[in-house]
């Protein structure tokens, strides 16, 4: 009996080691996967919550925006290049990245060129005034601006929504010669009717300049006012009233056409 006591003892003991082992596996399983399953539960929503924005936001990405730089005009006093930053097929910025400089030119370059900037943005068309004392600068600006605005119309005719811009057209006139110099006219037609006029060759030097001055804006208007080559000569600049109406009148047999 003795030599049987301590053989229990140990029996008893182990026994209670096993049963104690069994009982903390048998816990551990009925814990796990409830944190298994909170754990896999927040980064689900933290997804969700992240993918709905980012979403949001790659549709509301603007359409029809972008850079367009025009041909260089060269003028007298060196060459003129405008740049046009659109957006939804307008006009938001207007920059000139080449102009006249050095001496007299730096100053009339300083003063026209914002003016012109302005005046591009504000009008969305190169029917624009030219800047008095810088009027070498102000046509070379209208002739790039006017390169610039025609490489403008392929991308904004493939923009959905943009049947307006895609049924314009840019039309050249022929040059016509007169006593002082030739006479251009580049006319922008839409849905038939004349919505810009300028004269992109006109008399220049002495006394032409002042006449060119004065007729050429207002026979720009006029021609878009009436849409038609039947507009009035501005006094005091017969010939080149004679030649803009001719030149007109050629630019819109091709748009007829």
């Amino acid at each position: 009996m003795r030599k049987s006591h301590p053989v229990r003892r140990v029996v008893l003991a182990t026994a209670a080691t096993v049963s104690g082992v069994v009982l903390l596996l048998s816990l551990k399983p009925a814990s796990d996967p409830a944190a298994a399953s909170a754990a896999g539960a927040a980064p689900q929503q933290t997804a969700a919550g992240q993918e709905s924005p980012q979403g949001g936001a790659r549709g509301a990405a603007p359409a029809g925006s972008g850079t367009v730089t025009g041909d260089a005009a060269q003028t007298q006093y060196g060459a003129v290049q405008v740049r046009l930053t659109v957006s939804g097929g307008k006009i938001t910025k207007a920059e000139a990245v080449q102009a006249p400089k050095g001496g007299l030119s730096d100053q009339k370059t300083q003063l026209a060129v914002p003016k012109l900037n302005q005046e591009a943005v504000a009008a969305g068309t190169a029917d624009i005034d030219s800047v008095s004392g810088a009027t070498y600068t102000s046509e070379g600006y209208k002739k790039s601006l006017q390169s610039a605005l025609d490489r403008m119309k392929p991308a904004s005719s493939g923009t959905p929504g943009g049947g307006g811009a895609a049924q314009a057209r840019t039309v050249t006139g022929k040059t016509v010669q007169t006593q002082y110099g030739p006479v251009q006219v580049r006319i922008t037609v839409s849905s038939g009717k004349i919505t810009a006029a300028e004269a992109v060759q006109a008399p220049k030097g002495g006394l032409s300049d002042q006449k060119t001055q004065l007729a050429v804006p207002k026979l720009n208007q006029e021609a878009v006012a009436a849409g038609t080559a039947d507009i009035d000569a501005v006094s005091g600049a017969t010939y080149t009233s004679t030649g803009y109406r001719q030149s007109l009148q050629s630019a819109l047999d091709q748009a007829g056409g």
